[in-house]
């Protein structure tokens, strides 16, 4: 967790994170992400308004004390405070929320707040406070990673940060960047790949009997086609989304030796 408080937080966040900050009402978050200035993506997490001059970046993968330490670069004599939320805990659930719906979030930043990240006949949701007090349950933790998959939210490892743009993470299916918004990092390249139409790859997922490598190649043959972005254990098996072009022969593909079976992802978000 980290919070982004004070008169420009929500300026800041508008002028460096890849969606439209602005848009997002108190009361609401939305997917969101960082970008370098080649419009690579370092970070995605979810943005929650909590207050109008405050947003928390719910960040599920990328360090929090280094993606923290980056943006503090960029305030400048801006009036903010970039600071990891230590104090704040997570514990997520596979059912529907009791009374978050959809982008609204429930609950104040004091007490806890209550987000609905389900959909499409997926129920979860996500509580964040002070004051919660969950057991670790890694086999829960692991169908959870499996869920963001299936939706087409990727969960990037390090080695995968920095290697791809949103649209070939098919992050338009989240409503994650804006190609309309004034500038931030990463901004002429995502909206030249828009309007021009030159969006030649996006997500696929698969589903596979053995753990597959984030960044192993997909090959057709011998002929790479594209490669693995992100892994999840999926009960006995795994699951995998992979950049692939969008374009490309129906026949079956394959990474290291084991035979990737294709699914559909679960249609996109409305957040």
């Amino acid at each position: 967790m980290i919070a982004l408080e004070g008169r420009d937080a929500i300026a800041f966040a508008q002028s460096q994170c890849m969606n439209d900050v602005e848009a997002a009402p108190v009361g609401r978050w939305q997917w969101n992400g960082w970008l370098t200035p080649k419009g690579r993506v370092i970070a995605l997490f979810a943005l929650v308004r909590v207050a109008q001059d405050a947003a928390w970046l719910i960040v599920p993968d990328a360090d929090a004390d280094a993606l923290s330490a980056q943006l503090q670069r960029f305030v400048l004599r801006r009036q903010l405070q970039v600071t990891v939320r230590n104090d704040l805990h997570a514990s997520g659930t596979f059912e529907g929320p009791d009374k978050a719906a959809g982008a609204s979030f429930a609950g104040n930043p004091a007490d806890g707040i209550e987000l609905d990240f389900g959909g499409f006949g997926l129920k979860r949701t996500l509580r964040i406070g002070p004051a919660i007090d969950a057991p670790r349950d890694d086999d829960a933790e692991s169908r959870w990673r499996a869920s963001d998959l299936r939706l087409g939210f990727p969960r990037l490892p390090p080695s995968q940060a920095e290697q791809w743009t949103p649209q070939m993470l098919s992050l338009d299916r989240l409503h994650a960047f804006s190609v309309k918004k004034g500038c931030y990092p990463g901004q002429e390249i995502v909206a030249r790949t828009h309007f021009l139409g030159q969006v030649k790859r996006g997500l696929t997922l698969f589903e596979c009997p053995s753990e597959p490598e984030a960044g192993a190649n997909v090959d057709v043959g011998a002929v790479p086609l594209g490669q693995i972005v992100s892994t999840a254990r999926n009960g006995d098996g795994w699951v995998a989304l992979a950049v692939l072009p969008v374009e490309r022969p129906d026949v079956p593909v394959m990474s290291n030796g084991v035979v990737l079976r294709e699914r559909a992802l679960l249609a996109g978000l409305s957040r």
